[in-house]
């Protein structure tokens, strides 16, 4: 049983600041390893984006992962392989599973400044065709726990996850978290209780076979997104 917080400001800062890019990783990332600090769980990233207008990341590969942005603030367009592009404002989510490989485009289209909330997660099988799902308004109004996107078959979840052990929730005000072998909690906006804890913007709570846990809202603003997993990633 664990429960630890990693707070906003240890978070591993990236990007390209010169081209109005900021990326605050919660894992090793990129040019940042760290041994003890390479997923937990299921999750493989989980990343804060900041594009300035205009700015963006050009055209790049994926594969065998399946990608989760939600969109916190301002405007965030998705470009496929197909030159199709779709775009999604604050509250918006989308889902690119990318099989057995797949490229993109990801761009601040607006006059405002994009943040955007990016999360890797390991899917159930690799290869596979890619796939591209989005959900302008994702989630319903009002407080308590609202399923995003799910590999289970049963959850009301409204994108799909090639991942059967994980689901992303968004939450408002008070809620009973699930139980599950891991449970990552990351604050949106507002402040948050989880038991002793006090959590402020960008920090996160990771819990691993932890007792039933509460979210306590210390603002009225306060927003997490937590995953629940029931799983380790298998690379056997």
């Amino acid at each position: 049983m664990s429960v630890s917080v990693r707070r906003a400001g240890e978070r591993y800062r990236g990007g390209d600041p010169a081209a109005g890019v900021r990326t605050l990783h919660a894992f090793s990332f990129a040019g940042f390893y760290d041994p003890d600090n390479t997923r937990f769980g299921l999750l493989l990233a989980c990343n804060e984006e900041q594009l300035a207008p205009g700015a963006g990341f050009a055209e790049h590969p994926h594969r065998d992962t399946e990608i989760v942005s939600l969109v916190l603030e301002g405007e965030l367009e998705h470009r496929g392989e197909d030159g199709r592009a779709t775009r999604l404002r604050a509250g918006g989510a989308q889902l690119l599973g990318a099989g057995g490989g797949v490229r993109h485009v990801e761009r601040n289209p607006g006059g405002e400044p994009l943040r955007f909330l990016q999360m890797w997660l390991h899917p159930d099988a690799f290869g596979g065709p890619p796939r591209y799902a989005a959900a302008p308004a994702a989630l319903p109004p009002g407080p308590g726990l609202h399923p995003l996107v799910s590999g289970d078959p049963d959850s009301p979840a409204p994108l799909r996850l090639r991942q059967a052990a994980a689901t992303l929730h968004v939450g408002r005000g008070a809620a009973a978290l699930p139980e599950a072998p891991f449970l990552y909690l990351h604050v949106i906006r507002g402040t948050l209780r989880v038991g002793p804890d006090t959590l402020a913007p960008g920090d996160a709570l990771r819990a691993g076979h932890a007792p039933a846990l509460h979210a306590q809202p210390a603002t009225q603003d306060a927003e997490y997104a937590v995953w629940e997993m029931h799983a380790e990633p298998s690379y056997g």
